[in-house]
C-alpha cells in the first residue's frame, strides 16, 4: 500500500554498498463516502505545511542504539556502541555530514523526497512485479457472464472518473492525521501516470489535469491486446454507462484470439526492459503505442478465466493482483509500468496492481473505496440512447527478434517467480479492531506486537521489522520507518514463551510493548524517525565523494536494515486485502486491514528460502492473537494506550 513499501531498493542498496503508511491515524476522503465537489479545498493548507525537519544527530544515534539492541548479541552491541560513539564525536564525520544535510534542507522544499524516489524506486533494478508493486483484492463481485463483467467494469470506470473529477477540480477534502492537514500532492500522481524503463535508472511521468492536453482515454487490455478507449468527450464530460459498455464490448469482440504477450516485457529486470524499450521506442508505431499507454488515465484489464490453484478465493485473486497468475493466465494482460491498473475477471475476482513510485497506499485506497462505493450505488441503467463514442483503437507493436526472445525469457521468469512466491491470505474471524479498542489499546500497535510474538514463537528471537509511517504532514512527505522490534516487545515475547510467567505480568509487558510502539510511531510521523535520517547522512557522504562511514558498514546497520518482516497497515472502508512480496529473500511481507469484527492479513514468503513459510506464519499468528486475547481478558485495562 504498499508499502513495503519502497524499502526494497533501499534494503538492497544497504546490503550491496562499501538498498500506509500509518493509515490508521489518517482520515481520508474515502471515509466520507461520495463527496460533493467543493472546488479549491484540496490544496487549502498545502502552502502552510511545514518542511520535513532533520532530527538532532545525537538523538538519532541514541535511538538507533535502542533499536538495534534487541537484535544483537551483547558482544556485537558493545562493538556497535563504539562505532556509533566514533561517528557522533565532536567535529567528527557525523557532525560534518549533519551540517551538509542541514544545508541541503535549506535549499529544498523536502530534502528527502527526490532522494527517496530515486533510491527506493527508480534506481531499483529487479522486476517491479512482487518486489515493488502491491496488489489489492476487492470483495468478490456477482459476475456470472461476459455481460456482467462488462457492466461492472463500466461502473468501475465511471467511479474512477467521478473520483478524477474531484482531483481535477481540487475538490477532495484534505486528508488529516490527528487533526492536522496532510500533503495532497500524491493524488496528482496516481492517475495519468506511468513509470518509464531505463537501462540504468527509470523515470516517472505525470499528465496533470490542469494541462490543455490532459488525457481523456484509458487503456483496455484483453487477451494480451491493448486498446486505447476514450472515456470522455472532447469537453471532458465522462461517457455514459451505455457508451462505456459499448466501448468495452467492442474490445472483447475485436480480440477473440490471444496476442503476443508484449506486456510481459514490463515484468523483466529493469535493465533488460530499459534496453529493449529504448530500442523499440525508435520505431514510430511503437513510440505511439508507448505514448498512449503513458498518457492513459489508467489501465483496465478484462481478464480471461483462470484455474483456481488456491483453496482460498482471495488468495487466488491476490496472485492475479500481484503478478497476473503467470504466463498461462493473465500476466501478459498487464502493463506493470502503469501506476494504476484494475482488473475484472469472469469469476467475480476484481482488484488492482499499483506501481509504487509515485504514491503510498492512502491515496490508492481512497480511490478504491470511492470507486467501489460509486459502482455499487449508481443506477444500473445501460439502456440510455446516446451518441456513439469514437471506436477503440488497437495499439500495435513492431517487435524485433530480440524483443520476442526477451518475451520468452520473461515468460520463464514470471512463472519461476510465481512458483517461488508463497502467499497466504488469512481472514482472522475471532475478533477485529473492536477488541483492542475495548482494552484501550491501539489496534495497529496491538497487531504489530502480535506479529513480533509470532516471529519469536517460530525463530526464538526478534527480527528487524519495518512498518511504514506517513510523513505527509510535511510538504511532499513520503514515509519513514517504524522499527517495531523493540526492547519492550522482546521482553514481552520472552515472557510469553516462559511457562512460569503469570498472566498479569504478561499483560503488563504487553501494554509496555504497546506503549513503546506508540512512542516510536509518534516520533516517526513527526519527522524524528532514524531510518531516513541515517539514509540522508549516507547519501550526502556519497554525494560529496566521501567514503561510506564505518557506521553504515557495521554489522548492526546491515542486520537492522535487513527487514525480515516488512509490514503495512492498510485500513479501508471496504473488505479489501492488500498484499506484497517480502523485501529480502529470507523474509516475510505482511499486510493487514483491521476491520471492526475481523482482521484481514496477507502473508508472503519465498519457497526458495528454507527458513520461511507463510502458511506456518499465518497459523502461528492466529495462535498469537488468541493467546494475547486470553492474557488481556485475565487482566482488565487501566488506561488507554
Amino acid at each position: 500500500m504498499s508499502g513495503m513499501l519502497g524499502i526494497t531498493g533501499v534494503t538492497r542498496m544497504m546490503m550491496q554498498m562499501p538498498k500506509v503508511v500509518k493509515m490508521g491515524l489518517s482520515k481520508t476522503a474515502a471515509s466520507l463516502g461520495r463527496v460533493k465537489p467543493q472546488p479549491g479545498r484540496m490544496f487549502l493548507h498545502q502552502k502552510s505545511l511545514a518542511r520535513l525537519p532533520i532530527p538532532p544527530l545525537q538523538q538519532t544515534l541514541y535511538r538507533y542504539l535502542l533499536s538495534v539492541e534487541p537484535l544483537l548479541s551483547k558482544e556485537d552491541f558493545e562493538t556497535t556502541k563504539k562505532v556509533v560513539e566514533d561517528f557522533g564525536k565532536p567535529n567528527g564525520v557525523g557532525q560534518r555530514l549533519q551540517m551538509a544535510l542541514v544545508k541541503r534542507a535549506k535549499k529544498l522544499d523536502n530534502w528527502l523526497s527526490q532522494w527517496w524516489l530515486s533510491v527506493a524506486y527508480l534506481e531499483f533494478r529487479s522486476p517491479v512485479v512482487v518486489n515493488v508493486s502491491p496488489g489489492i483484492v476487492c470483495p468478490r463481485e456477482n459476475i456470472n457472464s461476459e455481460s456482467d463483467q462488462l457492466k461492472f467494469a463500466s461502473k468501475f470506470i465511471s467511479g474512477v472518473l467521478d473520483f478524477k473529477h474531484l482531483i481535477d477540480t481540487n475538490s477532495l477534502p484534505v486528508d488529516q492525521m490527528g487533526g492536522q492537514p496532510l500533503c495532497m500532492d500524491q493524488y496528482y500522481k496516481v492517475l495519468a501516470a506511468c513509470r518509464i524503463p531505463g537501462p540504468r535508472k527509470d523515470d516517472l511521468v505525470f499528465y496533470p489535469p490542469n494541462k490543455p492536453d490532459a488525457p481523456k482515454h484509458i487503456i483496455v487490455a484483453h487477451k494480451n491486446h491493448f486498446y486505447t478507449v476514450d472515456v470522455m468527450d472532447k469537453e471532458g464530460v465522462p461517457l455514459t454507462l451505455s457508451q462505456l459498455y459499448s466501448q468495452l464490448k467492442f474490445v472483447l469482440e475485436a480480440s477473440t484470439q490471444p496476442e503476443i504477450p508484449v506486456g510481459l516485457l514490463t515484468t523483466a529486470h529493469r535493465n533488460t526492459w530499459g534496453k529493449v524499450y529504448k530500442r523499440l521506442n525508435k520505431d514510430p508505431t511503437n513510440a505511439k503505442s508507448f505514448d498512449d499507454i503513458k498518457r492513459a488515465i489508467f489501465l483496465l484489464c478484462l481478464d480471461s478465466s483462470s484455474s483456481q490453484t488456491e483453496q482460498n478465493f482471495s488468495a487466488h485473486v491476490a496472485r492475479q493482483a500481484l503478478y497476473g497468475g503467470g504466463s498461462g493466465s493473465n500476466s501478459g494482460n498487464r502493463w506493470y509500468d502503469k501506476t494504476i491498473q484494475f482488473f475484472v475477471s469472469p469469476n467475480g475476482g476484481t482488484g488492482l496492481t499499483y506501481e509504487h513510485s509515485g504514491a503510498e497506499g492512502p491515496p490508492i485506497i481512497t480511490l478504491v473505496d470511492h470507486t467501489l462505493a460509486y459502482a455499487h450505488s449508481i443506477a444500473d441503467d445501460f439502456s440510455a440512447m446516446t451518441v456513439d463514442a469514437p471506436a477503440p483503437k488497437k495499439l500495435n507493436f513492431n517487435l524485433d527478434l530480440d524483443a520476442l526472445d526477451t518475451i520468452e525469457e520473461a515468460k520463464q521468469e514470471i512463472d519461476s517467480l510465481a512458483g517461488d512466491l508463497q502467499l497466504t491470505v488469512l481472514p482472522f474471524k475471532y475478533y477485529g479492531k473492536d477488541f483492542p479498542k475495548s482494552q484501550k489499546l491501539s489496534p495497529d500497535a496491538f497487531i504489530q506486537i502480535a506479529i513480533q510474538l509470532t516471529y519469536y514463537k517460530i525463530y526464538g528471537r526478534s527480527a528487524a521489522t519495518y512498518e511504514s509511517a506517513s510523513l505527509r504532514k510535511y510538504q511532499y512527505g513520503r514515509t519513514d520507518t517504524i522499527r517495531s522490534a523493540s526492547i519492550a516487545s522482546n521482553a514481552f515475547c520472552k515472557a510469553m514463551e516462559e511457562s512460569g510467567t503469570k498472566p498479569s505480568e504478561k499483560a503488563m509487558l504487553f501494554r509496555k510493548a504497546i506503549l513503546s510502539h506508540k512512542e516510536y510511531t509518534n516520533l516517526a510521523i513527526n519527522g524524528d524517525g532514524i531510518d531516513r535520517h541515517l539514509l540522508g547522512l549516507k547519501l550526502i557522504a556519497i554525494e560529496q565523494g566521501e567514503n561510506v562511514p564505518d557506521l553504515f558498514m557495521d554489522t548492526a546497520y546491515t542486520q537492522s536494515s535487513h527487514f525480515n518482516v516488512s509490514t503495512s497497515q492498510v485500513p479501508a472502508k471496504h473488505d479489501l486485502v492488500m498484499c506484497f512480496g517480502p523485501v529480502v529473500p529470507d523474509g516475510y511481507g505482511i499486510c493487514y486491514n483491521p476491520r471492526q469484527n475481523h482482521l484481514n492479513f496477507a502473508v508472503s514468503a519465498f519457497n526458495t528460502s528454507p527458513e520461511t513459510d507463510s502458511d506456518v506464519f499465518a497459523k502461528r499468528l492466529t495462535e498469537s492473537l488468541l493467546e494475547i486475547r486470553d492474557v488481556l481478558e485475565s487482566a482488565p485495562p487501566t488506561a488507554k494506550l
